[in-house]
């Protein structure tokens, strides 16, 4: 059996990227590692480990480099909550930036809605409830 293990974002700060996935997101700081010789490190957050059966975030960061361009492949990340409404009262309490407010998708009746990372990458919040359903269920 296979399953998707982690998701790597280059971040320009990591600290302050850890503090955001952490305090705002929730998730807790499961490992991190540094490479004097290449001049790296890596953080991985998430909600449980992969052994476990959880994808996670690797967060990394060279040495030196403060920001990245996101080009426009990427699209985003897709997390399940709960209710969503309060989660994204959370995040705007926790100082979070909610770029999409939370409420159906258009032309669908999932609900969802996007915050953003200190690093600009769109993070959709999906209701839980509705996440196998595929947005314009």
């Amino acid at each position: 059996m296979s399953q998707v293990l982690h998701t790597m974002l280059r971040v320009g700060d990591l600290d302050r990227a850890i503090q955001f996935y952490t305090d705002v997101l929730g998730m807790r700081l499961l490992r991190q590692s540094t490479n004097e010789e290449y001049k790296y490190t890596l953080a991985f957050v998430g909600y449980g480990e992969e052994q476990d059966g959880h994808a996670v975030i690797e967060l990394t960061f060279n040495w030196g480099v403060d920001s990245y361009e996101q080009g426009t492949a990427f699209g985003h990340i897709a997390l399940g909550f709960e209710n969503i409404y309060d989660a994204c009262d959370k995040i705007r309490a926790a100082g979070g930036k909610i770029s999409r407010e939370p409420g159906p998708v258009l032309g669908g009746s999932t609900h969802i809605a996007f915050v953003e990372d200190p690093d600009g990458y769109k993070i959709e919040l999906i209701q839980r409830s509705q996440a196998g359903q595929g947005v314009g269920a």
